[in-house]
Formats: structure tokens, C-alpha cells, sequence
């Protein structure tokens, strides 16, 4: 069995980073377990513990709806939390609307179930994951970066492949193998 997710890479660029040091430097007293700018990815769908047998079906699939479907961008825009500023667990970056990144992610869910994988019932939100909270002694500072970022503009991704994972946890965090890669 190997852990799994299907995702885009971001390339954190100068801004990206930029906003990443901010939030680190602001929130350096909380118990924040900060995303690597290496491993930054907006994940399109995560598989979990999937049979070794499945992968090669699940490469071929995802080859299959990548190819031609063309390059594409999407701008990172805003910040938020999940659950709630009062109970936040997870600090992200957004995603301003974008067709093509709906449209790949509808066509690959739709391959995933025409091949047997159970996805997740809930609607797609596009993020990217730069903090997951452990605890938050004062809330105001995320709340203050929250409302600055609310609707700023980051960077802009340029998205040429998927990139199948395999997410291996690890004491220091988890560690990113890619199996298979593919060109849109």
C-alpha cells in the first residue's frame, strides 16, 4: 500500500516566499507546522492508502485525460483558515476562479471513478496549505495577517503537468516521492 494524492506543483516564487516569511515571522510564537516551499502543491485529489496494483491503472488513466488538454495559469489570490478563525487547523493561500483548473479537476475525478476509486464527497476549493496549527495561543496576529492577505495577489502558477505522489510521513514532516508525472 502506498499513501497517494494527485496534484499540480507551485513553484514558490518571490512573493510566495515573501508571504511565507511573513506569516512565519508574525506567527513565530504559535505552534505552526510550516509547509517547505519545495513541496508546495494544490492537491486535486487525495487517494490515501491505494494497492500498488492500482497505480499502474491509475497512471495510465491520468495520462490519458492529461494529454492534450493544454498548459494553463491561475493566479494565487488571499488567505483564509479552515473551521474557523476561533478554531483554525489549517492556514492556506487561494486560488482565484479558474475554468481550466475546474475543468482538469473534473476530468480527473471522472476518471477516478470510472476506475473504482471513492472520491470525497465534498465541493472542490482549490488552496494551497502553507500552515497546519498544532495550537494558537493568541488569535489576533492570524487574524490581522488573514484580513491584509484577504484579497491580495500572490503569484501566478504555471500549471504543464500532474504530478502523481506518494506521501511517505516522516517524523520531521511528510516527504513528497513523485511516481509518475504528466504533460498536459
Amino acid at each position: 500500500m502506498k499513501r497517494i494524492f494527485i496534484a499540480v506543483k507551485a513553484e514558490a516564487g518571490p512573493e510566495l516566499q515573501k508571504t511565507l516569511a511573513t506569516f512565519k515571522s508574525v506567527l513565530a510564537a504559535e505552534r505552526i507546522k510550516w509547509a517547505d516551499p519545495a513541496n508546495i502543491h494544490l492537491t486535486l485529489a487525495f487517494l490515501g492508502d491505494t494497492e500498488e496494483g492500482k497505480i499502474k491503472s491509475l497512471s495510465g488513466m491520468l495520462k490519458e485525460r492529461c494529454r492534450d488538454f493544454g498548459e494553463f495559469s491561475f493566479q494565487l489570490k488571499g488567505t483564509g483558515v479552515f473551521r474557523s478563525l476561533r478554531d483554525a487547523r489549517v492556514i492556506w493561500i487561494g486560488i482565484e476562479s479558474s475554468d481550466k483548473l475546474n475543468k482538469l479537476n473534473e476530468q480527473i475525478a471522472e476518471g477516478l471513478k470510472e476506475n473504482g476509486f471513492r472520491l470525497e464527497e465534498r465541493v472542490f476549493r482549490p488552496h494551497i496549505t502553507i500552515g497546519r496549527i498544532k495550537s494558537l495561543r493568541e488569535t489576533e496576529n492570524l487574524k490581522v495577517l488573514i484580513a491584509s492577505y484577504s484579497e491580495k495577489a500572490i503569484q501566478r502558477v504555471d500549471v504543464n503537468e500532474v504530478i502523481l505522489y506518494e506521501s511517505i510521513l516522516m517524523p520531521t514532516g511528510p516527504l513528497y516521492k513523485p511516481l509518475g508525472k504528466f504533460r498536459l
